[in-house]
């Protein structure tokens, strides 16, 4: 029995670690947390990678939505994290309305199929989000931030972003989100992590 419990021990400390430190690249192999998204000129620094955005040259009323659609999606990001169902439920709601009053007219023939690729999902996950509990939240929000990636990657969000990954989530399939810090605050898990 004494044998046992330092095997226990090891065993959830590999576990807690393991959602708590990977992250991706677009491409989907790991790499450091503190890589960052492109949505700002990368820093000096020559270890930061950066993703480059696809779309160089974005209105700017769509580059003020996607400011708007990311900050609400950072909000639902913690309001997970902190296992608060009314604060998700709120900030999801603020994407959907945010979607119904963007005018797809600003977006150039390319931007547009990128934009009605992710649209009818992405607001089906917002709205179940608005109106659920905690754990079909997350399931939605993990389909919500591939959406939001998508979107990211095309158009910028005019902040630096990090590309996260639990690989426990979702039976060991695994779930990515996107986070304002390089802290790891884990949305699936919240406080049990």
């Amino acid at each position: 029995m004494k044998k046992s419990i330092p095997v226990v021990i090891a065993v959830v400390a590999i576990v807690f670690a393991s959602c708590n430190g990977n992250a991706t690249t677009e491409d989907h192999s790991k790499m450091n947390h503190t890589d960052s998204m492109p949505m700002q000129p990368a820093a000096a620094n020559d270890d930061v990678k950066t993703v480059a955005v696809s779309f160089a040259n974005v209105d700017p009323a769509v580059s003020s939505f996607m400011k708007e659609m990311v900050q609400n999606y950072l909000a639902v990001k913690n309001s997970l994290a902190d296992n608060n169902e009314s604060g998700a439920a709120s900030a999801s709601g603020k994407i959907a309305s945010a979607m119904k009053g963007f005018d797809k007219s600003l977006l150039t023939t390319e931007q547009k199929k990128v934009y009605d690729d992710v649209q009818d999902d992405l607001k089906e996950h917002a709205e179940h989000i608005a109106k659920n509990e905690l754990d079909h939240q997350r399931r939605h929000f993990s389909m919500m931030s591939e959406d939001i990636y998508s979107l990211v990657k095309a158009y910028g969000a005019g902040m630096n972003l990090y590309h996260d990954h639990c690989p426990m989530y979702n039976d060991n399939k695994g779930a990515m989100w996107l986070s304002e810090t390089k802290e790891i605050r884990n949305p699936y898990y919240g406080d049990k992590m």
